[in-house]
């Protein structure tokens, strides 16, 4: 299986991440056969609540709290080569959130204080398991340019194209995905300082097959901001709309875990340009208490989308599912050994996400 928008080399979310070998400026859906899925709490059941249903693909654009460390090199010094993060401990999957108790947020911050401190000794603070921890290290100077470099891979922030869900017009809030952001090397989900969606066209597809899921490839823009994020979580990425009102659509009722079942059913979902459409699919399993975002897995039937697409594609990910005049879920998954098949996280779980992280 496959998360549909997880970051990879060749699909929709490119490398607009911004990677950096400590002090080196370098700017810089998850493959399975079958299910094997992240974790989340399993969908509880509770109040009914009513969402517009959306379907327009978006840019998604995520600013990490801290720098994720994704890989430790070796730096070559007129001693030799050496590596103060691997001799510290770092690992990939930490999260440097402090360098001698001074936040750092981006590459260019950790650049600075590394130039500033001129090999000096220094205490990080990092995040691994949820768990803080310090580090005492070093930079040591480059002898190929000068510059003092701590040896570690590090990455802040990073874009693609996903589509959004729903929004509610009561608060304004909207979900996407419904799964989270992960760094594509170290698989943790990233931290959410700031982020923000903003207008994508579907430029062109490349169409799924049996063993090769296909992908929306399209732009987005960076200039006008739909919404701000608050939220990057295992169910779904979730913010606040600029403009609500813009919107429009019809509200409807979200449904109960136990409302959905098997049978006919519809996505709405934006294959081309910036035109949302409906189509037909059918809900094949509903899965109880998975402990991941597989709730359902559905199989497109409409013959427009399988001529167009070949089924579910990147990109689609947070594709909202209706049946009997609800939103019953968004597709996440896609499978890769059939293309016309994925998996979709029940609608109530991705609100209650969204109202546990914005009370938090």
């Amino acid at each position: 299986m496959r998360d549909i928008d997880q970051l990879h080399r060749r699909g929709v979310w490119g490398r607009c991440f911004r990677w950096v070998l400590l002090l080196a400026a370098l700017v810089g859906v998850m493959a399975a056969g079958l299910p094997q899925a992240q974790a989340a709490a399993p969908g509880q059941t509770g109040q009914v609540r009513t969402v517009v249903p959306l379907g327009q693909a978006v840019g998604i654009k995520l600013f990490a709290q801290g720098v994720l460390v994704v890989g430790l090199s070796d730096i070559t010094t007129q001693e030799g080569p050496v590596s103060p993060a691997r001799a510290c401990g770092l690992q990939a999957g930490d999260v440097i959130t402090h360098i001698n108790d001074d936040p750092v947020n981006s590459i260019e911050q950790v650049q600075t204080v590394l130039q500033d401190l001129e090999g000096d000794e220094m205490e990080l603070t990092v995040l691994r398991d949820e768990t803080s921890r310090d580090m005492t290290t070093h930079a040591v100077q480059c002898s190929a340019d000068g510059a003092y470099k701590l040896g570690a891979w590090i990455r802040d922030s990073m874009a693609g194209i996903g589509t959004l869900t729903f929004y509610e017009p009561e608060t304004g809030r909207f979900g996407t995905l419904g799964h989270g952001i992960s760094d594509v090397d170290t698989a943790v989900l990233m931290k959410l300082q700031r982020g923000a969606i903003t207008p994508a066209s579907i430029a062109g597809v490349v169409k799924g097959v049996d063993g090769r899921p296909g992908e929306l490839r399209g732009s987005f823009s960076s200039g006008k901001d739909l919404g701000t994020l608050y939220a990057n979580t295992t169910c779904g990425v979730f913010g606040h709309l600029t403009n609500a009102a813009a919107q429009g659509g019809t509200p409807v009722p979200v449904a109960l875990p136990q409302q959905v079942h098997t049978g006919p059913a519809t996505i709405r979902s934006n294959v081309s340009g910036t035109q949302v459409e409906e189509y037909t699919v059918e809900i094949l399993k509903v899965y109880e208490h998975t402990g991941d975002s597989r709730d359902l897995m559905l199989k497109v039937t409409d013959p427009r989308l399988l001529a167009q697409t070949g089924g579910i594609v990147q990109g689609m990910s947070g594709s909202p599912i209706l049946q009997d005049g609800k939103l019953v879920g968004a597709v996440t998954h896609v499978l890769i050994d059939h293309a016309d098949r994925g998996y979709g996280i029940f609608a109530q779980r991705m609100l209650e996400q969204a109202d546990r992280t914005r009370s938090a």
